[in-house]
């Protein structure tokens, strides 16, 4: 007979530590890499398109900066020319090297026409053409002059005015070097039509000097009530101009009484 002791040997512990063993939790799902994977030709385009937008982008700017450096260098030349003086007879200094590098021109048409050299080869980047027309004006090209004057008469504010000055003052130039009475008269006809539309604002820039342009022109016309009638506005309209006033009581003392 067997010991009571023995009786559930083979019976197993009730207190026994459970084994541990994990499970791999993917938490959300599927992982990222698993998600992009079956697009990955798609998403290699877009990153591919990305770089090729970029490089345009970075082409556009380089040229862009490229081509205002240019400018930048055909303006320089321009202003250099521009620099030079007009030679007033006194002797260089062989010794200079600022004198030797940049000679005196040795009048005023040879350094307007230096300058103009200088704005073809700009391409005529380096200035408008205000400034154009009136180095044409200088070097006696009045025929150009006035065609230049036309491109900026439409321009807004004080840059339309002195297109619209300009051209009324080449176009009396012209006038006045013709020999034939008609021609002439009619060019002086339209020289003030000019300076009468150059500034119609009472009170815009160079009113006065519109005003005083009429009377000049109306002088040489021989009409010297309207000229004077015309200088007494350009008086009231530029009686603030220490520069323009003494101009216009030397016209009207001149016309007499």
């Amino acid at each position: 007979m067997a010991p009571k002791d023995d009786k559930n040997t083979d019976a197993p512990a009730s207190n026994a530590t459970p084994t541990f063993d994990p499970k791999p939790v993917n938490v959300g799902g599927e992982s990222l890499i698993d998600r992009i994977y079956p697009h990955r030709k798609t998403v290699g385009m877009f990153f591919l398109l990305g770089f090729a937008v970029w490089g345009v982008i970075a082409i556009v700017i380089h040229f862009r900066d490229s081509k205002r450096e240019k400018q930048t260098d055909k303006v320089a030349a321009v202003l250099d020319v521009g620099a030079r003086k007009v030679s007033d007879g006194t002797p260089v200094d062989p010794e200079d090297p600022i004198a030797k590098k940049r000679p005196d021109f040795k009048d005023a048409k040879e350094r307007a026409t230096a300058i103009l050299d200088a704005l073809t080869k700009s391409g005529d980047e380096a200035a408008g053409p205000v400034y154009r027309a009136s180095l044409l004006v200088q070097v006696g090209k009045l025929d150009e002059a006035i065609s230049e004057y036309k491109k900026g008469v439409t321009g807004k504010g004080l840059d339309g005015v002195l297109a619209r000055e300009g051209l009324g003052l080449a176009q009396e130039m012209k006038a006045e070097a013709l020999t034939d009475p008609v021609a002439k008269q009619k060019g002086l006809e339209e020289a003030l039509a000019t300076f009468a539309s150059m500034q119609p604002d009472e009170a815009g820039p160079r009113r006065a000097y519109a005003l005083y342009h009429q009377g000049r022109v109306l002088d040489v016309m021989q009409k010297t009530a309207d000229a004077k009638a015309m200088f007494e506005k350009a008086k009231a309209a530029g009686k603030d101009s220490t520069e323009l006033a003494p101009m216009i009581d030397e016209r009207i003392a001149k016309l007499g009484t």
